[in-house]
């Protein structure tokens, strides 16, 4: 079977490599964001041997990878990475904070670097720089350091006759040290030509992988091409990466005579070779110790030499490529596209279960009752496909807290603060559409908790607090919502400040306001309480928009603050953007949607237990508690062209922490609806928050219970 495929890829042409960058790509990612990770929880003091090795792991897997494709630059700094990391595991060096600082710094370079191969027109920096200092870690000097030459972009020196000179490689000092020693000179035999779609392949297999060795001399005898090569790689992984040009019956692999003695010395202190990873392209191998051929590869979609690590997250919800062998038959990779236009699929099944349900309704059971059965067993297979599609698009929040560790540091460190962050309930799932969306307000409340909350270490000091400030990031389910908060121990919000800068910029800002009113006023347009603008904050554009993208996403936000002791910011989200459970209402002829998480209970009263306040304003007293009252008839002017008698009924809704009673004409029961996007379709409407399709065909609004909310109480 293998051999098969080996020699139709040979008959049609070469397989392009190119095919596979992507899942490289994703594959690198996923291991910098989680060697970021790592070194950011790295215990300088007392490192795990666990920890150091997947790290190095990390790292390792990058420079397979990016030297299988011809990527010379990346492999090149992930090569320097590596023998640091390698010394650090083998308790050779001690980690130091200089150290993390290099690894991170490189880490940002390889993201451009790979940015930069994925076409995205990123211009990254030169990693001279970086490679030279991590090479003086490695050795324990940080003094004086040797030239080092950047990363090569280009290709290795075309083949000569003659044994090269060392002036003659073009590559880095580092790599031209690596191929110095520990060599086997090889005769590699490919024929017949004719046979051969294109017999430069393994040619370029040489100049394209840094590390793998070079070709000395080229003869054609007829119809075999005889290549003379030098090379540490063994039999078995040159003949896995020869395969992908030509079949395995076409290739002769055969010892000759050892290379003379190299002329270069190598660096002091380095002994690592610029292979790829252990028992592959680049590792040295002693000619005594040749692996066995290895069979060839059966049918495998993913170059060989592309290495995944040893040790993953557990609880990875993104699926992994056909690559990563064992997880193959448990995982898959899917286009978010593809998960959205399920999702909207289902939607439409949901509003065309729900017609037949209303329908049903009509119907005599006795006669239909088989029908009938059906119908509840379809209403039931519904409901469980909807949430088994809607888990797909569910994301856990780590996603999101991940990123945050990292640039807390970089900020703390630039402010010259000691901040430490703490998070609880990463494994909480939230929709992948707020994920993206809930991503930016919550770096901008972590950084200003950072920059106007936490204090300097020596003003905590003072205080009598610790000197390391804590901001806590927590997540959290709470009914039909998710709770994120984010809370600092720094010296909270000021009540006569934040007046006193409201009065500067001419906003009603009364002393009978409340404390919760007060705080609020961060989040008013060019509000900022920062006496100097900085890079970092100080325009007064920030809070507002964080309000604004979480109110735009049908959430709330909320203050609260202890002068002295902290701040907290608490931001309520729905689980989803695409259904929910809703309460249907009428009101004389019009149907309104109440979204079931904020419904808490209802009841029906006499219109002599309304009173009515100043203003016109009504009131309803339950259970010893005044609420306000909205007829949702007033605020929708809803024509009633006949007299509606009886007493009203009252839906209690609770939102942004406080509760409303809206006065309706009749409860229609709890359903499943599609949201969709009023003010696309449309135009926005104020108290609506979207709209949704009815079994009968008819439109019904979702209503805005926050906005409600905060009608009533102006």
């Amino acid at each position: 079977m293998a051999e098969a495929t080996h020699e139709n890829s040979s008959a049609g042409g070469n397989i392009d490599l190119s095919q596979f960058y992507q899942i490289f790509f994703e594959e690198a990612g996923e291991n910098l964001d989680q060697m970021e990770q790592m070194l950011l929880a790295l215990d300088l003091e007392k490192a795990d041997d666990e920890e150091l090795n997947a790290i190095f792991r990390c790292a390792h897997s990058i420079k397979g990878g990016a030297a299988t494709f011809g990527f010379a630059d990346v492999a090149e700094l992930t090569h320097q990475m590596e023998s640091l990391l390698d010394k650090l595991r083998r308790h050779e060096l001690q980690p130091t904070p200089p150290m993390v600082d290099v690894l991170l710094e490189s880490s940002d370079a390889l993201k451009l670097l790979l940015a930069r191969h994925q076409g995205q027109g990123v211009e990254p920096p030169p990693t001279g720089e970086l490679v030279a200092r991590i090479s003086a870690l490695a050795h324990g000097t940080a003094a004086v350091l040797p030239p080092v030459v950047a990363p090569v972009a280009a290709p290795v020196a075309a083949p000569v006759a003659a044994a090269p000179a060392p002036v003659q490689a073009p590559a880095p000092a580092v790599a031209a040290v690596a191929l110095a020693s520990g060599e086997r000179k090889l005769t590699i035999r490919i024929g017949p030509l004719d046979q051969l779609a294109q017999a430069d392949g393994i040619g370029e297999l040489f100049r394209d992988i840094a590390g793998l060795g070079r070709i000395e001399a080229t003869s054609d005898e007829g119809q075999f091409r005889s290549l003379e090569v030098f090379t540490r790689s063994s039999d078995s992984d040159l003949m896995d990466l020869f395969t992908f040009h030509v079949s395995k019956e076409q290739i002769q692999i055969s010892e000759a005579s050892a290379p003379p003695a190299p002329v270069l010395a190598p660096i002091a202190g380095e002994g690592k070779d610029f292979g790829f990873f252990d028992d592959a392209p680049g590792t040295p191998v002693a000619p005594a110790a040749v692996a066995p051929e290895a069979p060839v590869v059966e049918a495998a979609p993913v170059a060989p030499a592309v290495p995944v690590p040893a040790a993953k997250p557990a609880a990875r919800a993104e699926a992994r490529p056909a690559a990563t062998g064992g997880l193959e038959s448990s995982t898959l990779r899917v286009s978010v596209s593809k998960v959205d236009q399920l999702i909207n699929l289902v939607g439409e099944l949901v509003i065309t279960q729900a017609m037949l349900a209303q329908k049903s309704r009509e119907l005599d059971s006795t006669a239909n009752q088989q029908l009938l059965a059906g119908l509840v067993d379809l209403d039931r297979n519904t409901r469980d496909l909807q949430e088994a599609v809607m888990s797909i698009r569910m994301i856990p929040m780590s996603v999101v807290f991940n990123r945050f560790p990292r640039m807390l540091r970089d900020l703390a460190s630039k402010l010259g603060k000691k901040v430490e962050l703490i998070t609880h309930g990463e494994a909480t799932e939230l929709d992948k559409g707020l994920i993206e969306k809930i991503t930016d307000p919550l770096t901008h409340l972590i950084r200003n908790s950072c920059d106007h909350g936490i204090e300097m270490p020596e003003e905590r000091l003072a205080k009598g607090k610790t000197e390391h400030g804590t901001i806590t990031l927590s997540a959290s389910h709470q009914g039909g919502s998710i709770l994120i908060e984010v809370r600092d121990d720094g010296k909270g919000l000021s009540r006569e400040k934040l007046l006193r800068k409201a009065r500067e910029k001419g906003m009603d800002a009364p002393d009978s306001m409340t404390d919760a009113e007060v705080w609020n006023l961060i989040m008013a347009p060019g509000f900022s309480t920062a006496e100097v603008v900085t890079d970092v904050s100080g325009r007064g554009v920030g809070m507002d928009v964080v309000k604004k993208n979480i109110l735009s996403l049908g959430g709330t936000v909320e203050i609260d603050s202890a002068e002295g002791y902290g701040m907290s910011v608490k931001v309520r989200l729905p689980l989803t953007l695409a259904i929910m459970d809703g309460m249907s209402v009428r009101v004389s002829d019009e149907v309104y949607i109440l979204p079931l998480s904020s419904v808490i209970e209802s009841f029906q009263i006499n219109p002599s237990d309304i009173n009515t306040v100043a203003q016109g304003a009504q009131l309803v007293k339950v259970r010893e508690e005044y609420m306000p009252v909205i007829e949702l008839e007033k605020i929708f002017c809803v024509p009633r062209f006949e007299f509606h008698g009886g007493s009203p009924i009252m839906v209690v809704v609770e939102a942004e922490g406080s509760r409303v009673a809206l006065m309706v004409d009749e409860l229609l029961g709890q359903q499943q609806v599609v949201i969709k996007n009023l003010e696309s379709n449309y135009r926005k409407v104020p108290n609506v928050s979207g709209a949704t399709i009815l079994g009968d065909g008819k439109v019904a609004l979702i209503l805005d219970t926050s906005g409600l909310v905060r009608r009533s109480r102006h």
